[in-house]
């Protein structure tokens, strides 16, 4: 497969939880009396407490993510946020399967409806399509989540943006970790950071993951490579990051609930069959500079620049009579090549109670994408499943869009802030088919949008406030979505429009000594729902539904008395098909024919989710020993829009200790955890709408992790 390195460079100007995502900020201080210090979110101007927001808004600390897992997975860590839904699939040949209030859950594979930045450069594509595998959790300061209306000025395919902080240089040191656990994981980090004299430094970051998987066909590899280099001169900054990632995984497939039940261990015949796997590769650069103006009213001006490339190649088990039958089946494997940069730039301007922010963005992804049939014919008349074939799809794809984007912050009063946001643009596909054998499926479609969002917050106690947000948002269909029509004519899907929501919130924050608590309401209203029109033979094809409704209830609680510290999450969601729709039944399917009645349930996403942690913090007593009891649980979930077919809710309960040690001027981390500790039967996710009835993909079972994490400092 052809590699192409960093072909090209755009310019961009990264945005935090206001617009975009930001450089990160100096972790908080302890407040006097026992109080839990804010939660720091990058702003549009400076770090500021989470409480300053008017929109809802949480993050996910260092510490979390180290104590959480081995750091492949966000699923690890995230579910301790409300409103989010992170399910791990076990399987690396696919990625996260993610939502946020319920936008993102139709994704079948990788992240669909949100947008995911790390260090500021965009992890999803100009048309909505997301992947994290290249997210380095063991080098990351934090995650910051931004739910509801807000989102809306993060453009097309915004339902919720998560954006992951990269951990700044700190002191010279390096770092070793070692892991070994359930499913064969075996990984080791290495790492070494210093500082070049007073405002500047640099760390590089290796780490080589392995496991064997909880079920035959599930062994997977990772490799990732991280440099960063940073500086400072007066009020100026400047970051460069380079992340290389190569991932080769077996793709295990889901299970029919008869497979599930009688054994959730199991993988699916067809699996080793084909030999069904995934290579990725991805290469990225990103450059980030701010700084601020001082002026009375040119404030701040910053700029990022990114380019990346990354290569895919699946190996899929779709049957070999299936391909034959059609000349205009795209085969079995998926091959593509694929460069990406883009543009993003900010000034803010006028006084702090009176701020405006100015931006322009812009993102260009262009692909070489091939398909090929997944056999072999031998010169003896026998068959070689699980091969690159013959070719049968060969494609130039380009997506972009373009975004100028307004907000303005006033602060009113003491007690009163208003912030009013405006994001428009447009998405643009073009295609041109290099293989017309089969009809030419060129085309060009393009996509306008114009997205406002009202934000407003009332302190009306020094303890308490309200706040309240609203929005209108768009959400495109992608690329793969709109390659097909239902009808298996030449073409784009010509009749498929954009998704839009309004969506709004009403929420209520409270603190108190040792705690603090977070509570909102949300619905979420949208029109040209996006919908499986059919899928079959491994081709899927979408519609739009009509209109559905997202509503629900949102509380986070910490609270700490002493050594012990308690935190919870809890999400209420009712997420419905408020117009009837046709889908696809069982395939064979050569038009949608079956109702999908009004009221039927979103798939994917349960109607209550929640997640309780009791930990202890080091003392004497305990021979310093932190401890912590953790409990995952939530309702069941729909596999498809029909409803037919559902897998059951669960209770998980997880155990981690840890102990800390000085050693080599630094400290020597030893960690224990182990999840599933009753080692329950469960399915961890979903493959929705799978047109083979494999919907189940199993959780793990129980698991033992051993950590080691030395860093000493020189």
């Amino acid at each position: 497969m052809l590699r192409r390195r960093l072909l090209s460079l755009g310019l961009a100007i990264s945005l935090p939880l206001s617009a975009q995502t930001p450089a990160p900020a100096t972790p908080a201080e302890p407040v006097d009396g026992g109080e839990l210090p804010p939660l720091l979110i990058t702003g549009s101007r400076e770090p500021r407490p989470g409480e300053d927001r008017p929109y809802s808004v949480g993050v996910i600390e260092r510490e979390t993510l180290e104590r959480a897992g081995p750091g492949l997975s966000l699923a690890e860590s995230l579910n301790r946020l409300p409103g989010l839904i992170a399910n791990d699939r076990r399987n690396y040949a696919q990625d996260l399967q993610l939502s946020i209030r319920g936008f993102g859950a139709r994704a079948s594979f990788g992240t669909r409806g949100l947008r995911l930045y790390s260090d500021g450069i965009p992890a999803s594509s100009p048309d909505g399509q997301g992947q994290v595998t290249h997210f380095d959790l063991a080098s990351s300061e934090r995650i910051e989540v931004l739910r509801g209306p807000w989102s809306a000025l993060y453009g097309n395919a915004s339902g919720g943006v998560l954006a992951l902080i990269g951990r700044p240089v700190e002191a010279r040191g390096a770092r070793l970790a070692l892991d070994g656990g359930g499913g064969g994981l075996r990984q080791w980090r290495l790492g070494a950071e210093t500082p070049f004299g007073e405002q500047a430094g640099g760390r590089f970051l290796l780490s080589h993951s392995e496991v064997d998987g909880d079920r035959p066909h599930s062994a997977a590899q990772r490799d990732l490579a991280e440099v960063r280099l940073e500086g400072a001169r007066g009020d100026q900054r400047l970051r460069l990051t380079l992340t290389r990632l190569d991932q080769p995984a077996q793709d295990p497939l889901g299970l029919t609930r008869e497979q599930f039940e009688a054994d959730p261990r199991q993988t699916a015949a067809v699996a080793t069959q084909f030999n069904t796997r995934k290579q990725a590769e991805q290469e990225q650069l990103g450059l980030n500079w701010t700084s601020r103006l001082g002026g009375a009213w040119l404030a701040e001006a910053g700029v990022t620049a990114w380019a990346g490339t990354r290569e895919v190649t699946q190996w899929q088990s779709i049957p070999v009579a299936t391909q034959q039958a059609s000349a205009r089946h795209p085969g079995g494997v998926i091959d593509f090549d694929r460069r990406f940069h883009g543009v993003d730039a900010r000034l803010g301007l006028g006084p702090e109670r009176l701020r405006l922010v100015l931006g322009l963005n812009l993102e260009v992804q262009d692909e070489d994408r091939r398909g090929f049939e997944n056999f072999r014919q031998e010169a003896d008349g026998s068959t070689t499943l699980g091969v690159t074939g013959a070719l049968r799809r060969e494609e130039v794809n380009q997506s972009r869009f373009l975004d100028p984007y307004a907000q303005l912050e006033w602060q009113a009063s003491p007690t009163q802030q208003l912030s009013l946001g405006l994001r428009g643009g447009s998405l643009r596909f073009d295609s041109d088919d290099r293989f017309l054998g089969n009809g030419d499926d060129s085309g060009a479609r393009r996509f306008h949008y114009l997205h406002p969002a009202l934000g407003w917050r009332w302190q009306f106690d020094p303890s308490r406030q309200l706040f309240a947000s609203l929005g209108s948002a768009s959400e495109a269909p992608t690329f793969n979505e709109i390659a097909y029509r239902a009808d298996g004519s030449s073409g784009f899907n010509a009749a498929l429009q954009a998704q839009d929501s309004r969506q709004a919130e009403l929420g209520l924050r409270q603190r108190w000594a040792g705690g603090r608590l977070e509570l909102a309401l949300f619905r979420a209203d949208a029109e040209d729902e996006l919908v499986v029109a059919a899928n079959s033979g491994g081709r899927q094809s979408f519609a739009n539904a009509g209109r559905s409704r997202r509503q629900g209830v949102e509380l986070g609680l910490v609270q700490r008395a002493g050594p012990l510290r308690l935190q919870a999450a809890l999400t209420g969601l009712d997420a419905r098909y408020r117009d009837a729709f046709l889908t696809c039944g069982p395939p064979p399917c050569s038009a949608p024919s079956v109702t999908v009645a009004s009221g039927n349930r979103l798939p994917a996403l349960p109607r209550w989710n929640a997640y309780t942690e009791l930990s202890l913090d080091p003392a004497p007593g305990w021979a310093g020993v932190a401890a912590a009891l953790e409990l995952s649980a939530r309702d069941a979930v729909l596999a498809n829009d029909l409803n037919s077919a559902r897998a059951p809710g669960y209770a998980l309960l997880a155990l981690r200790l840890e102990r800390r040690l000085p050693l080599g001027g630094g400290d020597l981390a030893l960690r224990l955890r182990v999840d599933n500790l009753l080692d329950r039967d469960y399915a961890g996710s979903v493959i929705v709408n799978e047109a083979n009835q494999r919907f189940f993909e199993p959780g793990s079972p129980r698991s033992l992790l051993l950590g080691l994490d030395w860093r000493p400092r020189f």
